[in-house]
């Protein structure tokens, strides 16, 4: 089984194969999100009851949460695709994390957006220069960096690999943003949900943001093979196994 799944890896690998998987699972991914976005947020907006303290404005979580999440998992994930790429010269890994670039980005920008939202009311403005909300931008600053660094050099292995060690120095903000609210004192809320363990939050109020997750993580994954699979190509463009793909396709 050990064997088997090491081939599948080298096989994915391979470009051609690679093109098929990502054709073949893209659309599922972004049809699995569908239910779950619409369940998450019918919960959310009509079934949830509003908090006490914050009224109906703390429905905007189910947003800023999971973003929030997938901003830092993102980025974790395009620091572990870059890692592998340099270590093994892994042409696929270097598009899989370029790849995450843009997406992580709109993840982050979202995150800030409703973060900024929901302060207003909470916190009497727009934004205030408090650890999570400033490790934050310098995050979506990172994902910019990356984005940048990877479009300014024409060769786009040499392109990759600068930008994914900007990816891995960058890493290390992840656990800054994580625990900031553990470290420093500021307006930003402590810690109320938690995978393992007791959360604070009303249990009424867990499902639909677990919905919630489980979109966004099926909704990346499909934007994730459909990027990747546009940049194959276009690494690949002239190539025989192309050209014979789109001979009898026509």
């Amino acid at each position: 089984m050990f064997k088997g799944l090491i081939g599948w890896f080298h096989k994915l690998g391979s470009p051609a194969y690679f093109d098929t998987f990502a054709a073949r699972w893209s659309p599922w991914c972004y049809i699995a999100s569908l239910p779950l976005f619409a369940w998450g947020l019918w919960q959310a907006l009509a079934v949830v009851p509003a908090d006490y303290q914050q009224g109906d404005s703390f429905r905007i979580l189910y947003i800023h949460v999971p973003s929030a999440w997938m901003s830092l998992f993102v980025f974790g994930l395009m620091a572990f695709y870059s890692a592998i790429a340099l270590i093994w010269r892994m042409k696929l890994c270097e598009i899989l994390a370029m790849a995450c670039a843009p997406i992580g980005a709109a993840f982050t920008l979202i995150t800030l957006l409703t973060g900024s939202i929901w302060g207003k009311p909470m916190w009497g403005t727009w934004w205030d220069w408090d650890p999570r909300l400033t490790t934050e931008l310098i995050l979506l600053f990172l994902y910019l960096g990356v984005m940048g660094l990877y479009g300014a050099i024409d060769d786009r292995r040499a392109a990759a690999r600068a930008a994914g060690l900007l990816s891995i120095v960058g890493v290390v903000l992840l656990p800054v943003i994580r625990y900031s609210v553990v470290w420093w004192n500021s307006l930003h809320q402590g810690q109320t949900i938690r995978v393992f363990g007791e959360s604070s939050m009303d249990g009424s109020m867990i499902l639909p943001l677990w919905l919630m997750v489980l979109a966004t993580k099926f909704w990346f994954a499909g934007s994730l093979l459909s990027r990747a699979r546009a940049d194959n190509l276009r690494r690949e463009a002239g190539k025989a196994w192309l050209r014979e793909r789109v001979e009898k396709s026509a």
